[in-house]
């Protein structure tokens, strides 16, 4: 039986889709899904508990979809199942994006419980390389491949999976605020260079069961009101939710929409 840890956003709609038979879809309070109603909530603080139940519906694996930020703990909440794990779960809250979901998936494989990526469950969530949507010029491409760079050495910092380049010049990186605040800061920044692209790739490294980047409408929505030409993701790393509606958004906004191969 499957657990869908479902966060914010379209993934974890986007996953059960494909489920069947459906899956238990859990949420961590304060973190509930935008369009489902979790079966079951839990608290950080009784994570242990909350593993131990899992177990008991005889749920095996686990698959984490959607947006999750950090959440406060209340060290009197935490109950005795979860005290074991304090430790781990305190490295996960200090360390970057990447390094606290590997603490997260040790947690849980930890447990006796696998870990399914939710590109393993739904592929078609990941397009293949070429351009769905506009052209590409030299510029753009050449703005891609500076994005690539930029991207590729943050990667040992555990930071961002989004770059904004214009003129070959990095006017924006992804940080914990996300994309759409990048891009929203942008929209209101008069002097950077006319068109640039915006490069969505996941880190180098990391691990892809969990927090693959993704894109949708208001990603494409988001960069073009951001004065961008187009949006390009890197092939196999970046899923594209709700695909008929992002090309719609292309040919509405003439962004582009180009699916890169790495390298």
């Amino acid at each position: 039986m499957l657990a869908l840890i479902a966060g914010t956003g379209g993934l974890p709609a986007a996953v059960v889709a494909e489920c069947s038979p459906a899956p238990l879809v859990c949420a961590l309070q304060g973190f509930e899904p935008d369009t489902l109603t979790p079966d079951m909530m839990f608290r950080l603080e009784t994570l242990g508990s909350f593993l131990a139940e899992l177990k008991s519906r005889g749920v095996t694996e686990v698959c984490l979809a959607g947006a999750i930020r950090r959440p406060p703990v209340d060290p009197a909440a935490i109950d005795a199942a979860t005290l074991p794990l304090v430790p781990v779960i305190q490295k996960a809250l200090a360390s970057g994006d990447d390094g606290a979901l590997r603490a997260v998936i040790a947690i849980f494989e930890g447990a006796g419980l696998q870990m399914r990526a939710a590109h393993e469950i739904a592929p078609a969530l990941l397009p293949g390389p070429g351009l769905l949507s506009g052209e590409t010029t030299d510029a753009d491409r050449a703005d891609a491949a500076r994005a690539a760079q930029v991207l590729a050495a943050l990667a040992a910092q555990d930071v961002g999976q989004g770059c904004v380049v214009a003129a070959r010049q990095v006017i924006a990186v992804e940080a914990l605020p996300g994309t759409d605040w990048m891009l929203d800061t942008l929209r209101r920044y008069d002097t950077k260079p006319p068109g640039g692209v915006l490069l969505k790739a996941p880190k180098a490294g990391q691990d892809r069961r969990a927090d693959l980047p993704a894109i949708g409408p208001g990603t494409i929505r988001n960069a073009a009101a951001a004065g961008l030409r187009g949006v390009v993701v890197e092939a196999g790393g970046v899923m594209v939710l709700d695909r008929a509606a992002v090309l719609d958004e292309c040919a509405r906004t003439g962004l582009f929409l180009w699916v890169r191969e790495p390298g």
